[in-house]
């Protein structure tokens, strides 16, 4: 049984290629399978390929990431980190509020290595957080 962040990231990766058309082309965006390393969607009309994180919560400078170590050997590689897309949805004052948020540049220095705890589901796995996003340039893609 998936628990529900993964429930509530599947949701939010669904509505923003429901929502968002490409930022680099304007075409329609769609999802990669399952599991896909780095990237969540793609582009139906060119390259683009980009990272989804969905955020109960306000806008904020650190979110979570996903997998340390598909990352670490990417970024050895030379590679850049994928463009994020930021859905964050939360309520105030009884009203529901959503912005998408992108991020096409994420500098290494924005990520920060973490480690589960022994104790947790998936014991001692590596993973990251995006830290510092208030401090990167982004683009609003979408408002409610």
């Amino acid at each position: 049984m998936p628990g529900l962040n993964k429930i509530f990231g599947d949701a939010g990766e669904k509505e923003v290629v429901e929502l968002i058309p490409c930022p680099n082309c304007n075409k329609e965006l769609m999802l990669l399978p399952p599991n896909y390393p780095l990237c969540d969607v793609q582009c139906s009309g060119c390259n683009f390929r980009a990272q989804i994180k969905t955020n109960r919560t306000k806008p904020k400078s650190e979110i979570f990431g996903a997998g340390w170590d598909i990352t670490d050997k990417v970024l050895k590689s030379g590679y850049l980190m994928p463009p994020l897309i930021a859905n964050f949805k939360w309520q105030e004052k009884g009203v529901e509020r959503q912005e998408i948020r992108f991020y096409p540049f994420v500098p290494r220095k924005n990520l920060k290595k973490r480690q589960l705890s022994k104790t947790a589901r998936r014991a001692n796995y590596k993973m990251f957080n995006y830290i510092g996003l208030d401090t990167l340039s982004f683009m609003t893609l979408y408002k409610k």
